[in-house]
């Protein structure tokens, strides 16, 4: 962990004289705080609001514009999971800053549902809000106490920005270019942070190594994980109370419940321990903290969202004729939830889940009797085939010999 020590007498003028750095060897190096879950409460709602949009819009269009506003949403939390991974969130002005940056997210998170429509200039700008103030406070909390860490960090405010021109045109031109200017800015801020924020003409660290509390990102990552389950909740049950009760909406709702079971089994059975073991003991940890939970866990919250539009089609259309769209939903949920978990688990463990691509080849077979079965149908075939590797997976975990508490 940073100290006033690795500053040079008169090198950095700007900045907080207080440490702000999560104290080393404390209980509160790795302790995930109160605060900060508080700010993930935030996604609760942005989640909800993400799904609806993808519901509304079952289009290659509409595709492709929830795709954007997961990478968006996602972004924002990583960004401010590394924040509050390096900050202490105990010092009050940390959590002012964090309660502030809520604010602005739940400004951003009301505006999903229209952010291609009349209200992504609201959107942009809470958005922008958010990566530039974040990264201008810890500019300012490690100027004085970490010189490393804060040229760093300057290089990341320098793509950042280039990044907010793109999505502050992207809401002022016509609807129409919205959607590309929009994914240039995502591809600036991934393909930069892919490249360690490198600058032409300057040197380049490798962000977050040596800094990093691997028990920390690993239990935050996780806890976002249980966020995105319980959101896909609240979109089942909504959708459940809304119609008049039928067997076909219980067994759609028990259909829903269980398939989050399995999600939620799939991870933390498995998973979980996993990457906070890789990272403590990581020669680069930064990078395979932004490979596992930066990059890989996307695939993850967006099979969890997903999956969650398609329990509430099941709901709204048990019986009705099967539509690509339907199809692909159902299907490509709990695809993208495995192919993200194969990928954890090789990135962190080089170990490949077995069952996991037999259960992804099983379910992309399916789309060749899917438009034979309903959507209630072909959800509930869905759902018994995650609850197969699930216990196809725990099973040879428990004949291993690997108790509970060295599961992952």
């Amino acid at each position: 962990m940073p100290s006033e020590q690795n500053v040079t007498p008169g090198q950095a003028p700007i900045g907080f004289r207080r440490n702000l750095m999560r104290p080393e060897d404390s209980e509160r190096t790795d302790r995930v705080t109160y605060i900060e879950l508080f700010f993930d409460l935030i996604f609760v709602f942005a989640l909800t609001q993400l799904s609806n949009h993808l519901y509304e819009n079952q289009s290659v269009l509409g595709a492709a514009e929830s795709a954007v506003l997961v990478l968006a949403l996602w972004w924002v939390w990583v960004y401010t999971t590394w924040v509050t991974n390096w900050l202490d969130p105990a010092r009050l002005l940390v959590r002012g800053v964090v309660i502030g940056l809520a604010l602005v997210g739940l400004v951003m998170s009301t505006s999903i549902y229209e952010a291609f429509g009349d209200r992504g200039l609201a959107f942009a700008l809470a958005y922008v809000a958010l990566q530039l103030g974040r990264t201008v406070f810890m500019v300012l909390a490690a100027a004085r106490h970490d010189a490393e860490l804060y040229r760093e960090l300057a290089q990341v405010l320098v793509w950042l920005s280039i990044a907010s021109v793109f999505w502050i045109a992207g809401a002022l031109l016509p609807l129409a270019y919205r959607l590309p200017v929009w994914a240039a800015a995502l591809v600036v801020e991934y393909l930069s942070a892919n490249r360690g924020f490198r600058i032409p003409g300057m040197t380049s660290g490798r962000l977050g190594d040596g800094r990093l509390s691997g028990a920390h990102i690993a239990e935050r990552s996780a806890l976002f994980v249980i966020i995105a389950l319980g959101e896909s909740f609240l979109v089942t049950g909504f959708a459940f109370v809304d119609q008049e009760a039928s067997v076909a909406g219980v067994i759609g709702v028990i259909t829903a419940f269980v398939t989050a079971v399995a999600m939620w089994w799939l991870y933390f059975d498995h998973g979980e321990r996993a990457g906070s073991r890789a990272i403590e003991n990581a020669d680069m940890p930064g990078k395979l903290a932004r490979v596992a939970y930066t990059y890989v866990h996307t695939l993850i919250i967006a099979g969890i969202v997903l999956a969650s539009v398609a329990d509430k089609e099941i709901l709204a259309h048990p019986d009705a004729g099967m539509k690509l769209s339907t199809a692909i939903t159902i299907i490509g949920g709990p695809v993208l939830y495995l192919v993200g978990l194969l990928l954890f688990r090789w990135v962190v463990a080089r170990e490949l889940l077995r069952f996991h691509i037999v259960g992804v080849a099983v379910m992309l077979a399916l789309f060749a009797v899917a438009f034979t079965l309903t959507p209630l149908v072909l959800g509930v075939v869905v759902t018994l085939a995650l609850v197969g590797v699930a216990s196809a997976e725990t099973i040879v975990r428990v004949r291993r010999g690997t108790d509970d508490a060295e599961a992952g």
